[in-house]
């Protein structure tokens, strides 16, 4: 079947990688297909759908209150001036100026990430100063305490693979902290599947992406509690107006919401679809495929393809072959360095795998 884009004259793009942002994040059922098209094609306040998707999100979350966001980048922003203007309409207006304002916001140094594009920047454009603590690889509770002022608006916690795995203050930690300063916590938790998790262990705002592991359209999501999402809302009068969501994104958001049922791989698919794909590249002089679990703990299973010399080129060779072909195939590439790309099965499409196994051969066959 030939997709929209090849008929707009784009080449095929096959996603090996993940629910990567660059490639469109996820590709959404039917259920929320249609809820995008029947919103397109109608009219409704916008004040009242994004108040009725918060209760969505709310029930979905077990949170106090929900606030739908373009994406978890916008929810970043709009999180974080919630925790610096409240409601009041004339400091909403200010932002991203606060100066003079309690606007401090605590990160721990290996969180600072960048994931297409820097978390300090979406923490700044919603008005907030970056207090980065600690070192890249460890952060005591001392560090983090000790930057606590009377201008700390929030204490900030990503959740992510992009992140520092190791030395780094636990979110239990950050919870309390948060509690004795009576001090809003928000947890930046985009691609994390658990969408009640964070809310349980006591975090004040949440932010999710509802075009990862949810699988609806590019939107996001925020939770948390009812004072700081009535805040997250009341941003819309301010920079969250460039940052706006529209009809069709929060109608297909309130579908996945509702689905009952993931049309996502379970565990045991991906495996096997994975296993099957070793199978077949193993066979190929040079790579060794193997299956590898996602390194933060999320219930992915991945092919992991070690390149080796006896293939003739390098991981970063055969990547980079791969994404110039036609169809253009992304692998997960960020350890190719050391000769290493994985393929993501959750966004492949029927058929992706013998296509890829097939492009792979071709290009070993080449340099031969």
């Amino acid at each position: 079947m030939t997709s929209c884009f090849e008929v707009f004259g784009l080449k095929k793009v096959i996603n090996a990688s993940g629910k990567m942002t660059a490639l469109g994040a996820s590709s959404v059922s039917e259920e929320v297909a249609f809820a995008l098209k029947e919103a397109a094609q109608g009219y409704v306040e916008m004040d009242e759908l994004i108040k009725f998707a918060g209760t969505i999100i709310a029930s979905r979350t077990g949170a106090e209150d929900g606030c739908p966001t373009a994406s978890a980048s916008a929810g970043i922003a709009i999180a974080t001036a919630a925790t610096i203007t409240g409601t009041n309409l004339s400091l909403i207006e200010r932002m991203p100026q606060s100066a003079g304002l309690k606007n401090e916001v605590i990160i721990q140094k290996g969180q600072l990430v960048h994931y297409g594009a820097n978390i300090g920047q979406m923490i700044r454009l919603g008005g907030g100063k970056v207090m980065e603590v600690g070192a890249a690889n460890k952060v005591e509770k001392e560090h983090i305490e000790d930057t606590i002022t009377d201008q700390t608006a929030a204490l900030f916690y990503v959740k992510s693979h992009h992140a520092v795995q190791k030395g780094m203050q636990p979110i239990d930690v950050m919870v309390d902290l948060a509690a004795k300063y009576h001090i809003p916590l928000i947890i930046d938790a985009a691609a994390e599947q658990d969408f009640q998790h964070y809310i349980k262990m006591g975090a004040d705002i949440v932010v999710y992406s509802g075009a990862k592991a949810l699988a609806g359209p590019t939107s996001g999501f925020l939770c948390g509690k009812r004072n700081w999402m009535a805040a997250c809302r009341a941003q819309y009068k301010g920079i969250g107006r460039a940052m706006k969501v529209g009809k069709e994104s929060v109608a297909g958001l309130i579908a996945a919401l509702q689905q009952q049922t993931s049309h996502e791989k379970t565990l045991e698919e991906q495996r096997e679809q994975m296993s099957v794909m070793c199978e077949a590249l193993n066979k190929l002089t040079g790579l060794a495929c193997s299956l590898h679990m996602d390194e933060a703990g999320r219930t992915i299973c991945r092919a992991q393809i070690k390149v080796q010399e006896e293939a003739g080129i390098t991981a970063a060779q055969l990547q980079e072959k791969l994404e110039k072909g036609n169809p253009a195939i992304y692998l997960r590439h960020h350890y190719a360095n050391v000769g290493l790309l994985y393929v993501d099965p959750r966004p492949l499409l029927p058929g992706d795998e013998a296509i890829i196994v097939k492009e792979i051969t071709k290009i070993l066959q080449e340099g031969k």
